[in-house]
């Protein structure tokens, strides 16, 4: 097998993983502008996760979100996910220019923000961040 051919297969196989992966796990929530701004108002800490279907590295996130969202050391962390795709004036308002952005607040102040970070333990960190 060349080079080229392992990389290949590589790459179909982690497309096969992540197509059949769950979009979202159950505490994950579809990103609402109404559920934000009263977390918000509420001074609770939140990830949004900027996700696009088509997104190679959003599908690379999604199971470090995932469990995050089922650890007990997150449970106070409200996680959203905002479509890339159909979510456009959301997407504008919270300043999202590319898939794959993750945005930690703890209320209304933003505490971390990253794009492409794919790391489980950068990821924790960002969200952790939200917790203090």
């Amino acid at each position: 097998m060349t080079r080229i051919d392992y990389l290949t297969a590589l790459t179909f196989a982690a497309a096969a993983a992540a197509v059949g992966a769950p979009a979202q796990a159950a505490s994950v929530q579809p990103f609402d502008q109404a559920v934000f701004a009263a977390a918000q108002a509420e001074g609770r800490p939140i990830l949004v996760d900027a996700h696009a279907g088509w997104c190679p590295i959003c599908h690379l996130q999604a199971p470090t979100i995932a469990k995050l969202s089922q650890d007990h050391a997150y449970d106070r962390l409200l996680i959203l996910r905002l479509d890339f795709d159909k979510q456009g004036a959301e997407k504008q308002a919270l300043g999202v220019r590319m898939q794959s952005t993750l945005i930690a607040f703890k209320g209304r102040a933003e505490t971390a923000r990253s794009v492409g970070v794919t790391d489980p333990a950068r990821i924790s960190a960002l969200a952790q961040t939200a917790l203090n």
